[in-house]
């Protein structure tokens, strides 16, 4: 299904998106080209920004998937745009994902994306700071955050939405190891282990993604106690 308004909006499709994809991959396309048409133009993607959509944004999103396990329940926090959350439902139907965005704007866009793409996501809006949402929206098996917030400030917020043993993936840039030696001591006290730097995409992306994996090891600031674990099948 080609969206209205984005007709023309051609990106190259590079290999490493039929290697991360597959059969998925013309849902990947055409969120491309939603991106590229309607994204920019409702700013919520930079002008500049368009000819990286795929290796920058769509392709470093996917890959997260690597170490996410067979039907987990995950919830992507400030989705925004769609990153992580959106990709990782094209590349990963197995997922139960949540998005979750603040922003009226960005919420309305995350629903038109889904319904347009035909993606089995749910949209919330809220913060995952807010007791009012960590309570609606349950626990995961994962929860990812992508240019969210520091460290410290994103454990605090998303660790009470990770089941206990599950897992927070964060995507960082090259300060990743910076982050972990400031923040160990805030994300030991949001009830984290310890930090690990993990890489999304090696042998696949000519620039792997770098993400910071903590461990929910401890209960944290109250959320909800129901612990909820990958679906059967």
């Amino acid at each position: 299904m080609q969206s209205e308004g984005s007709e023309g909006v051609e990106s190259p499709v590079p290999q490493a998106a039929r290697l991360v994809f597959g059969d998925h991959l013309p849902v990947a396309a055409e969120f491309v080209s939603l991106l590229a048409s309607h994204g920019v133009e409702r700013g919520l993607i930079g002008p500049r920004e368009v000819d990286r959509l795929w290796d920058r944004h769509v392709l470093n999103s996917a890959v997260l998937g690597e170490h996410i396990p067979q039907g987990c329940r995950v919830i992507d926090v400030g989705s925004g745009a769609g990153f992580p959350g959106i990709p990782l439902a094209i590349a990963r139907p197995d997922l139960d994902i949540v998005l979750l965005e603040p922003m009226a704007r960005r919420v309305e866009w995350l629903i038109e994306v889904a319904d347009t793409l035909g993606l089995p996501v749910t949209v919330e809006r809220g913060r995952a700071e807010e007791k009012v949402v960590r309570h609606r929206i349950d626990v995961a098996d994962v929860v990812t955050a992508r240019a969210v917030a520091p460290l410290a400030r994103l454990a605090e917020w998303c660790l009470p939405l990770v089941r206990p043993s599950g897992t927070l993936l964060a995507l960082k840039g090259q300060s990743a190891a910076e982050e972990i030696e400031r923040d160990r001591s805030a994300v030991r006290r949001a009830g984290g282990g310890e930090p690990r730097i993990i890489r999304c995409g090696a042998g696949v992306l000519e620039t792997p993604t770098t993400v910071v994996a903590i461990e929910r090891v401890e209960s944290g600031p109250p959320g909800v106690a129901r612990k909820r674990g990958p679906k059967k099948h």
